[in-house]
C-alpha cells in the first residue's frame, strides 16, 4: 500500500561504512529501487571486478616506466645482435621479437603519457642498473646464450611482472593499464614458447646445457640485485665478475649464416654468384626467380634495420619504433621469399645467399647505410615492382602477383618512414648524403671485387648501386 500524501516521511537510515563516513539512506527510496530492480527484465552478466588495488598513480607510473625502459632496451639488444645470429630461424624470429618488444615499449609510453607523464621525460628516462643488466646480457658468448638471457631470464621475468601487476593494480580505476598488459602478454606467450623450444633445439644439437644453465643463473642473480623487473623485490648480491666489466660490448659487423647456406658477396648478380645462368637474362623466368630470391635474401635487411636501431638508440623514439616495425616487415619478406621458393619448387638452401649488402653496411655509419637501403634499394623496388606485378597478372602467375602486391605496399611505407629516420641520423642534405653513400659503397664493392676501379676518381652510379648491392 502506498504511503498517504499527508504521512510523515520516514526517517533516514544512518549507517557508517569503514568506520569513517556516514551513509544516509531513505528507506522508501531504497524500497522503490529494489522494486524497480526486480521488475527489470534483463539479467546481464555481472561484472566481477571490485575497486581496490595496491598501487597509487605515482607507484603505477614508476613501475610502468621501468617496464617501458626494459622493453626499449631489449629492442636495442636484439637489434645489435641481428648480424651475429647465424641460424636462419633464429634471425627471422628475432626480427619479429624485436618489434614485439618495441611495440610493448610504445604501449607503456602511451599509457604513461595518459597518466600525465611528459613524453620528453619518458624518453629521457635512464636506469643504470637496467643498463648494466642489458650490457651483460649482450655479452653472451653465442646465440644460445643470447636467447637464454633475452627470453629465459629477461622475458620470463617481465611476463611474471606483467601478470602480477595486472592482478595487483585496481581493475576498475586502472583498467587501461590492465588492458595494455594483457595485450603485451599476447605476444609474450608465443615468443617465450618458441624460445624454450629453440634453446632445447640447441641442446639437442650438441650445445652444452650446463654452460647455458650457468649463464642463466648468473643473469638471474644480476637481475635480482636490481630488485627484479619492478625494482621492488628483495635484493641479492650482484654476481662477480661481470663479463661486460672486463670487456665492454661492441656489436658485430660481419653478417653470419648457418651451415645450410652457401653465400657470396663479390657481386649482386645471382647468375654470377651461382657461377651459371639458370634462365636467359631479361626473361620473365629470370626476373621471377630473382625477385623471389631477393625476398629470401632480405634476411640482410633484418640485419640492416636492426643494426640501425642499435646505432641510433636514444636519439628519437619514433625513429626507433619505425625501425623496429620495418625490421618486422623485412622479417615477413624473408619468410615470404623462403616459402615462395618452396612453392616454386626449390629447396631454399640450394640457392646461394647474397651477402653483398650486409657485408658493406655492417661496418658503415648508420646514415649512408640507411640511405643505401632506403634511398637506393627501396626506391628502386618501387620504380619497377608495379610493372612486374602487371606482367605477373598477364601471365596468370598468381604466386608472384600475390606476394609482390603486399611487398609493394610495405616498401612504399618504408620509403616514407625512412625520411624521418634519416633526418634523425644525420644533418647532411639529400644530395650530399647520396654522394657520400655512393662513395662508401664504391670503396666496399671494389674491396669485394664486385667492381674494378680503373680510374683515380670512380664512383658507381645510382643504377649500378641498385644492381650491384642487389636491393
Amino acid at each position: 500500500m502506498s504511503a498517504s500524501p499527508n504521512a510523515e516521511p520516514s526517517q533516514p537510515a544512518v549507517s557508517c561504512r569503514s568506520g569513517e563516513f556516514p551513509v544516509v539512506s531513505f528507506p522508501e527510496a531504497r524500497a522503490e529501487a529494489e522494486k524497480r530492480r526486480r521488475a527489470f527484465p534483463y539479467r546481464f552478466p555481472r561484472d566481477p571486478r571490485h575497486l581496490g588495488g595496491r598501487f597509487s598513480v605515482e607507484e603505477n607510473a614508476r613501475r610502468l616506466l621501468r617496464f617501458f625502459y626494459f622493453e626499449r632496451r631489449l629492442g636495442h639488444a636484439i637489434g645489435s645482435w641481428t648480424l651475429a645470429l647465424p641460424e636462419f630461424e633464429v634471425k627471422v624470429e628475432s626480427g619479429r621479437h624485436l618489434f614485439y618488444h618495441m611495440d610493448a615499449a610504445r604501449a607503456f609510453r602511451e599509457r604513461l603519457n595518459e597518466q600525465e607523464q611528459r613524453l620528453a621525460a619518458i624518453d629521457g628516462y635512464r636506469d643504470e642498473g637496467i643498463d648494466r643488466f642489458i650490457e651483460e646480457l649482450l655479452s653472451a658468448a653465442d646465440a644460445p646464450e643470447f636467447l637464454v638471457g633475452l627470453h629465459q631470464v629477461a622475458g620470463n621475468a617481465l611476463e611474471t611482472a606483467y601478470r602480477h601487476h595486472a592482478d595487483d593494480t585496481d581493475p576498475v580505476t586502472d583498467a587501461p593499464t590492465v588492458r595494455v598488459l594483457k595485450r603485451v602478454l599476447l605476444d609474450y606467450e608465443p615468443m617465450l614458447e618458441w624460445a624454450n623450444a629453440a634453446i632445447q633445439a640447441y641442446v639437442d644439437g650438441g650445445i652444452d646445457e650446463s654452460r647455458l644453465a650457468v649463464w642463466r643463473w648468473h643473469l638471474q642473480r644480476l637481475l635480482g640485485s636490481l630488485g627484479g623487473v619492478a625494482g621492488s623485490d628483495a635484493r641479492n648480491e650482484a654476481p662477480s665478475p661481470l663479463r661486460s666489466a672486463a670487456r665492454p660490448y661492441a656489436r658485430g659487423v660481419v653478417p653470419r649464416r648457418d651451415a645450410r647456406f652457401i653465400g657470396f658477396k663479390n657481386t649482386g648478380d645471382y647468375d654470377v654468384g651461382d657461377g651459371r645462368e639458370r634462365f636467359p637474362k631479361g626473361s620473365y623466368e629470370n626476373e621471377r626467380l630473382r625477385f623471389i630470391r631477393t625476398q629470401r635474401d632480405e634476411v640482410d635487411a633484418i640485419e640492416a634495420f636492426g643494426t640501425f636501431l642499435w646505432d641510433v638508440r636514444f636519439k628519437d623514439f619514433k625513429a626507433e619504433y619505425d625501425l623496429a616495425r620495418i625490421t618486422w616487415d623485412e622479417t615477413r619478406h624473408t619468410e615470404i621469399g623462403h616459402r615462395a621458393l618452396l612453392a616454386a619448387g626449390y629447396d631454399p638452401f640450394e640457392l646461394p645467399n647474397r651477402l653483398t649488402g650486409s657485408t658493406c653496411r655492417g661496418p658503415m655509419p648508420p646514415a649512408p647505410a640507411m640511405a643505401e637501403i632506403n634511398l637506393f634499394g627501396e626506391v628502386g623496388v618501387i620504380k619497377t615492382i608495379g610493372g612486374f606485378i602487371d606482367e605477373a597478372r598477364r601471365r596468370d602467375d598468381a604466386l608472384l602477383a600475390h606476394i609482390a602486391d603486399f611487398i609493394r605496399s610495405d616498401e612504399r611505407t618504408h620509403v616514407r618512414k625512412g625520411q624521418h629516420i634519416i633526418r634523425t641520423m644525420t644533418d647532411m642534405g639529400t644530395q650530399e648524403l647520396e654522394q657520400r653513400t655512393r662513395e662508401l659503397f664504391t670503396e666496399c664493392l671494389v674491396s669485394l671485387g664486385a667492381v674494378t676501379k680503373t680510374m683515380d676518381l670512380f664512383t658507381v652510379s645510382r643504377d649500378d648501386l641498385e644492381h650491384l648491392v642487389g636491393e
